[in-house]
């Protein structure tokens, strides 16, 4: 089984955020990076898959070189070989143009990621990248499972779940529950100093979209405690408004 495993460097969810340049751009001072989360469900779902059939992995990011410690990071956490293809993350498109590119290249039997990036939230790149390389693309993916040559899911829709059966080659946007997220262990990272790093050149993509500005969420309101039930339905019907 070969697959492809594409991961984002984002702030940890732990880190405060600030903009420089006129709201134009991240304050990166201080700020933790790590694998996006639902990337991290992805791979350990591929780590699974891997020790029940063999084969290998492959993880990729769009990237500049400050990247590179993340990808090592999932070869750490089990995958074989790391591509980081040289240039900034524009957009969705341009993400998505890069990864069916490498795609193209190599005969991979899945693609997964996370259902979306914890920094722009968007969740559009898994199904530019179906519809770039002309196979199916599922999200989002609570289970997977491996029969074959088919695959076997489960996702969430409105008022239940749906299950899902699809031959490979595929593409699944992957969150909670599909697997346990991974902890590298200190063999893990020893042998990922060893491990392929690939560095490749962007293909050309003109962005869609461009980002003007940033804007931080309202701070929090004052905490109000409250002890009496009827004082509680008056804040609730005349202050907060929802009743």
């Amino acid at each position: 089984m070969n697959i492809l495993v594409c991961i984002t460097h984002v702030p940890d969810t732990t880190s405060k955020i600030r903009f420089t340049d006129e709201n134009t751009q991240l304050d990166k001072a201080g700020v933790q990076f790590i694998i996006g989360p639902y990337d991290d469900y992805a791979l350990a779902r591929a780590v699974e898959i891997k020790e029940q059939t063999g084969g290998s992995i492959s993880v990729l990011n769009v990237g500049e070189a400050e990247t590179e410690p993340t990808l090592r990071k999932a070869l750490a956490i089990g995958a074989d070989e790391a591509i980081r293809v040289n240039a900034f993350p524009r957009d969705a498109h341009f993400v998505a143009k890069q990864i069916a590119h490498q795609a193209k290249e190599k005969s991979y039997d899945m693609i997964l990621m996370g259902r979306e990036s914890i920094d722009f939230n968007g969740g559009m790149v898994h199904g530019m990248v179906g519809e770039l390389l002309g196979i199916p693309s599922i999200s989002p993916v609570m289970k997977l499972e491996i029969e074959g040559n088919t695959a076997k899911m489960a996702r969430e829709i409105e008022g239940g779940k749906e299950f899902i059966e699809v031959g490979l080659p595929f593409i699944a946007g992957c969150q909670e529950p599909i697997a346990e997220w991974k902890i590298p262990n200190m063999r893990g990272i020893m042998s990922a100093r060893s491990k392929p790093l690939q560095v490749v050149d962007a293909v050309s993509a003109d962005p869609r979209t461009a980002t003007k500005t940033y804007e931080l969420p309202a701070p929090k309101g004052e905490v109000k405690i409250v002890a009496d039930v009827d004082q509680l339905v008056q804040l609730l019907k005349n202050d907060a408004k929802i009743l």
